[in-house]
């Protein structure tokens, strides 16, 4: 298959349990803080290797580039049924090893296959693609006004719990159709799973309250994400509607909150955007890029499982043995070893083949905007501790922060109360504080969450990995030198120009539907636009270079 691939003549046999030929364990702090040094030591071993994904679950991780995208494009050969895990249904694995919520088999487009793959994953994708990315861009700007008035008044914030988590919930009920009190009740559970708080109460939630959500469509249908699900030909049922929603709710936000902070992290902490754009600062789109490619939000996952014996990159596989893809791991393929990631979408962060993600283009845009709104709103912003102090959140699927925190001019104006639908800081709402938020905890369960409510209604069973302390927010002395001014004035940049993931089949078409009142999809409203809103940050100091990015996309 490639220059690594053993001869035929040199197939490995894998068969039995991996623990007895040194699995690599892929969970707790050590993978977690260096895992691009576990991959190359897997790398070592060849084109795929055995690992213990948590105590007792044993899997075959892909960490080669080519040899990934072969299990990814040949459903004929690996499926995604999680029903053939033979270790699962042979009782081998224990109902509540904490990998069990993301591998167990759910009724949605996910773990579906054939027939009921495409009739699910169509009813997804068409109404994914009815999303106006003009209104798109105001959903996440004006959620984002919404939580960065809750701390710009503190000089300080954690950007994972307080920005980053609860952005994409807030988005996703007003995709939703969500009215208020509906949407804080789904922010509740979805917040709980991904917490580790009650499993069982929050899923409880969820499924109740998405029950509700469609009944209310179903009496009165509107221009929203569940009403064209619940419109389109596939006719699906009110069960099938709610595994589809959490599926898409789920992904898109664990691994949409990775996505920002990870972005925000390396802007924050990395000299390649510490200057102007002369001196070789790169924009948020290239950010993105990087982050896309070396530290991919899910960074192992897309499981499969062979439908019969086979061979892969000359090791031969059992049938119902789980193959994991490591996105992470493929990405930094010695084989595609280039210094220049900038504008190259080749990488597999988004997967590939009959079941890459269908929402990249939507969540790369949510991504770009939520950083560029926090960056125009608290352009001085710095990290309140050195880049090498921040913990990664042990997990064998995630590559994600415990806690983002940073510090900043405190804002010299009060901030402006808005009222997102589903906003737990809404005014009135349980979850509004009353007292100022210190979004840095020592410890705490917001760190232990996981994102196992990405394949529909969850077991009770929480997350297992612990994580490790968040450093404190004390002084620090910010690493570097003094950046140049930033004007502060909000930029807004047109939707760039498509350029596609080259490693996924299908383009996503902003328009691709013809609307109107004799359109069996009926009429969309116009988009709702943002008012753009000044900085509320003001420092003396020097502030951060964000102002030649803003000033590029301008011109662009």
């Amino acid at each position: 298959m490639n220059g690594r691939t053993a001869p035929r003549q040199a197939v490995t046999e894998r068969t039995g349990c991996p623990a007895h030929r040194g699995a690599t364990p892929l969970h707790g702090p050590e993978f977690a803080a260096d895992p691009h040094a576990v991959y190359r030591r897997l790398r070592a071993q060849g084109p795929v290797a055995p690992v213990e994904l948590a105590p007792g679950a044993y899997a075959t991780l892909v960490t080669d580039y080519r040899a990934a995208l072969e299990v990814l494009r040949s459903p004929d050969k690996f499926g995604k049924d999680a029903r053939r895990w033979r270790a699962l249904t042979e009782g081998r694995i224990a109902p509540d090893n904490p990998v069990v919520p993301m591998m167990a088999y759910r009724p949605n487009c996910l773990f579906s296959e054939g027939e009921a793959h495409r009739r699910l994953r169509q009813a997804v994708t068409d109404s994914l693609d009815r999303i106006d990315p003009n209104s798109l861009r105001g959903y996440v700007e004006r959620s984002a006004d919404t939580l960065i008035d809750r701390f710009a008044g503190q000089g300080e914030a954690d950007l994972l719990g307080g920005y980053a988590k609860q952005l994409p919930l807030l988005v996703f009920n007003q995709l939703f159709g969500c009215p208020a009190a509906l949407g804080d009740r789904l922010v509740e559970g979805f917040s709980a799973i991904f917490d580790g708080i009650d499993a069982e109460r929050a899923n409880a939630l969820i499924t109740a309250s998405l029950s509700e959500l469609i009944g209310l469509k179903r009496a009165q249908p509107g221009a929203d994400m569940v009403s064209w699900l619940m419109a389109h030909p596939a006719q699906l049922t009110d069960e099938e509607m709610i595994h589809q929603l959490v599926v898409v709710m789920g992904a898109g936000t664990e691994p949409q909150q990775n996505l920002i902070a990870n972005a925000l992290r390396l802007l924050l902490s990395d000299d390649r955007f510490a200057g102007d754009l002369a001196g070789g600062s790169m924009p948020v789109e290239d950010a993105l890029d990087e982050v896309l490619w070396l530290d991919p939000p899910m960074a192992n996952y897309a499981v499969h499982y062979p439908l019969e014996d086979v061979e892969l990159a000359g090791v031969r596989l059992p049938a119902g043995e789980p193959v994991v893809i490591s996105f992470a791991a493929a990405n930094t393929d010695p084989a595609l070893h280039s210094d220049r990631r900038t504008g190259n979408r080749a990488h597999l962060a988004w997967s590939a083949g009959p079941h890459h993600c269908p929402a990249k283009d939507p969540a790369r845009l949510i991504a770009a905007t939520a950083v560029e709104r926090l960056l125009d709103r608290l352009p001085d912003m710095e990290l309140a501790v050195p880049a090498g102090r921040l913990v990664w959140r042990p997990g064998p699927f995630h590559r994600a922060l415990t806690a983002l925190p940073v510090r900043f001019p405190p804002a010299l104006t009060p901030p402006v109360a808005h009222h997102v639908p589903g906003s737990p800081y809404a005014p009135g709402s349980q979850h509004h504080p009353a007292a100022p938020h210190r979004p840095v905890p020592a410890h705490g369960p917001a760190a232990a969450h996981g994102s196992m409510a990405a394949h529909g209604p969850v077991t009770a069973h929480g997350p297992a990995n612990a994580p490790g302390p968040v450093p404190p927010p004390g002084p620090v002395t910010p690493p570097g030198s003094a950046i140049p001014h930033r004007p502060a004035t909000p930029h807004h940049r047109p939707v760039p120009p498509h350029v596609p993931e080259t490693s996924g089949e299908n383009r996503w078409n902003a328009d691709p539907m013809p609307y109107g009142p004799t359109s069996r999809y009926g009429s969309i409203p116009p988009a709702v636009t943002s008012t753009a809103k000044p900085p509320v940050s003001a420092s003396a100091a020097p502030r951060r270079p964000w102002s030649s990015l803003a000033a590029w996309w301008r011109g662009r």
